[in-house]
């Protein structure tokens, strides 16, 4: 098996970068990508986002709106290496296409305004890059906007995100007079010229030679401290060579302890060439992160980025097209090639590949084979989803999936024609395959059924696939929040026992339980409540053995499906396992799994309960003239505001909103600021919701 790796046609190396775009919505991330595929000759025009001409965002509702929807793969060539890029949706809907990009990358591009600095839903990608460890460098793009100022971006870097954020250019020019940057590593200057075509290089100017000094001194101080290689260059000379400095950046990024920031004009073409240098020069290839760990009957397993090793992959997308039914795949290890077996072990699933295709957004090339470091989409796999493990045969193995967030908006989507009501239920289905964020069940008392997403525009975009992409004509009900039911006082000691006796082996479970909140919810409307669930035994003297405990433990999850008293599921729940006892054998796995399930039930309804419902961190930004008008507004949606910064004119305002009081919000926000108010959402967790806000039936 061969440890080391040089760099060969088809094989991965240092000349090989798997990363993605993140960012706030209309922050630039398109665009840039737009400019790298142009800058490094993979199209030879530059797309624009309002003319609907991005190789990226090729679906027709991303065209319409303006917007990224859904993650895109494109390839290109720079210096020698080839780069695999991902562009990904900023708006917070669509968080699920970031979380599942993201586990399968190697490194980021995080790109900020920078008029606007951290915005709310570029912090929200960043700490989902933070669960996955992605390394990432930092550009802050609309250089040649009114107001923008790269210090001010820097500033909220290092107080909203927290990283050591280390400048590495310094922008010639201001607003529409921006017309380059120095290099602080090789203090070199680069401009580039007004009418288009590449940056050119030369000695610093004049007049900002002295702040060139002082800026680079000061971040080879910075990176000094940071790392101790360039500790010990800056102490024995008081400053750092450019080798020294990029090898320094180069650690800090993969460590996650520094983030390289950038700055340009990715509308004006300003900033991209020194973009894709740092992504060659500081991002991570496959060979220089940890090898990827699974599990197989128990055991942790791990498989490096070596074609010799074992096929290893993960689905990370399905999506539906002419060419059949593509599934985007990251290999972590080993090679495949075209008509090979491989084994889906969550599943215990044999399938054939058929074909492997490089992903140039709508386009694809064919391959004969993806080794390890290779993001590539296969045809032929039937079952695959996203988050399945897909290995060879001969060596199982199952990677961690994606985490999924919970749908918190439904609505009743029905066919007109009552022909075309198998159509709709495959149509739900294939939605579902290609979107887990997704989630369609029927109501249990009307029997409709019923479509949950992450918001009102994922909801919209999913029905408008319904109607386009698979040619339906459906109604739709009006959007629901997805309630939940939290303890607020709980019980201690509740006993149940779980006898059955119905021929043959009986069963018998005997539980203690101690029901408690995780947190204590505030009285009032809008303050977030603690959500999930803990569980803990108590239990000595083996009076419940281990496995019965853990028995107890999933039978409570069972419990928390439906709550006692609304039929919302549970949520903010400490169970502790205080007691117990067994029969020589009638006792069994399943039934304490029944006494952990009906015991919490019978225990919740001894509880009281309040009603949650889930809010959202809004930030809206409207003149200051329409300021009052809007709080009002907000007041009246029961808004907590937690904050007012005003700015060139502007307001911004930060608040929490029950996401129930935001349907069709955006209109209204138009109509009051004469169309110059926008807003932002994130997801807040839940709160408790007043009476008036809980009637009809549970929207899951």
């Amino acid at each position: 098996m061969r440890t080391h790796l040089s760099h060969q046609p088809g094989e991965p190396g240092p000349a090989v970068r798997n990363l993605g775009i993140l960012a706030h919505v209309d922050a630039g991330k398109t665009t840039v990508t737009e400019r790298f595929l142009f800058a490094a000759g993979a199209t030879h025009k530059r797309g624009e986002v309002h003319d609907g001409t991005t190789v990226t965002d090729f679906d027709p509702q991303e065209r319409d709106r303006g917007i990224t929807i859904f993650a895109a793969a494109v390839s290109c060539s720079w210096a020698g290496h080839r780069i695999d890029l991902i562009d990904t949706p900023g708006h917070v809907d669509f968080a699920d296409e970031v979380e599942r990009s993201l586990r399968v990358l190697d490194g980021a591009i995080a790109v900020f305004d920078a008029v606007a600095g951290v915005e709310p839903q570029s912090e929200s990608v960043w700490r989902q890059a933070d669960r996955y460890g992605v390394p990432r460098i930092a550009f802050v793009n609309k250089l040649d906007r009114a107001g923008a100022d790269v210090d001010t971006a820097v500033a909220s870097l290092r107080e909203r995100l927290h990283p050591a954020p280390l400048l590495v250019q310094l922008p010639i020019g201001a607003e529409d007079r921006f017309t380059g940057v120095v290099d602080l590593v090789r203090t070199r200057a680069l401009v580039w010229p007004d009418a288009g075509g590449p940056a050119v290089e030369g000695p610093v100017p004049a007049e900002l030679r002295d702040e060139v000094a002082d800026r680079r001194a000061r971040l080879a101080e910075t990176v000094a401290g940071l790392h101790v290689g360039a500790l010990e260059e800056f102490c024995a000379t008081g400053t750092l060579t450019p080798a020294t400095l990029t090898a320094a950046l180069r650690d800090l990024t993969h460590s996650g302890d520094g983030v390289v920031v950038l700055c340009g004009s990715a509308y004006r073409n300003r900033g991209i060439e020194p973009l894709l240098d740092a992504v060659v020069a500081y991002l991570p290839s496959p060979l220089d992160v940890p090898a990827v760990r699974g599990v197989h009957d128990g055991a942790e397993q791990e498989r490096a980025a070596d074609p010799a090793e074992p096929f290893t992959a993960l689905a990370f997308k399905v999506q539906t097209t002419v060419r059949g039914r593509l599934t985007f795949l990251r290999v972590y290890a080993g090679t495949v090639e075209r008509g090979d077996a491989v084994l889906a072990p969550g599943t215990g699933r044999r399938e054939r590949i058929g074909r492997i295709l490089r992903v140039q957004a709508d386009r694809h090339e064919e391959l004969d084979r993806a080794v390890a470091g290779d993001i590539v989409a296969v045809v032929g796999l039937k079952a695959a989803l996203p988050g399945t493990t897909l290995c060879d045969p001969a060596a199982p193995i199952v990677l961690e999936p994606p985490s999924a967030a919970e749908p918190v908006v439904s609505v009743r989507v029905e066919a007109r024609r009552d022909t075309d009501t198998g159509r709709l239920a495959t149509a739900l289905v294939r939605l579902v395959e290609e979107d887990p964020s997704l989630v369609v069940r029927t109501d249990g008392e009307s029997g409709q059924t019923l479509l949950a997403g992450r918001g009102e525009l994922h909801l919209e975009v999913a029905v408008e696939r319904l109607r386009g992409a698979h040619g339906l004509d459906v109604t739709v009900g009006r959007p629901a929040v997805a309630h939940r039911e939290t303890v607020v006082r709980g019980v201690s000691g509740f006993v149940y026992r779980h006898v059955k006796q119905d021929g043959g082996a009986g069963q018998f479970a005997h539980v203690v339980l101690d029901v408690a909140p995780l947190g204590e919810p505030e009285a009032r409307a809008g303050t977030p409540a603690a959500t999930g669930f803990a569980f803990a035994s108590t239990v000595t003297g083996g009076r419940v053995p281990q496995e019965y405990v853990r028995a107890v433990e999933a039978g409570c999850r069972d419990a928390l499906a439906e709550g006692p008293h609304a039929g919302h599921p549970v949520t903010g729940v400490r169970v502790t396992l205080t007691d117990g006892a067994t029969h020589s054998r009638d006792s069994s796995e399943q039934a304490f799994r029944a006494a952990g399930r009906f015991g919490l039930r019978e225990a919740l309804r001894a509880c009281a309960t309040v009603v949650l419902e889930p809010v959202a961190e809004v930030t809206v930004t409207v003149p200051q003239d329409a300021l009052g008008a809007v709080l009002g507004d907000l007041a009246a949606r029961r808004a907590a505001v937690s904050g007012t910064v005003t700015r060139a004119g502007t307001s911004a305002v930060t608040a929490t909103v029950p996401l129930a009081a935001l349907f069709g919000w955006a209109t209204r926000l138009r109509g009051r600021t004469g169309g110059r108010g926008t807003f932002t959402t994130r997801p807040a967790g839940y709160a408790p919701a007043p009476a008036s806000a809980r009637a009809g039936a549970p929207a899951r």
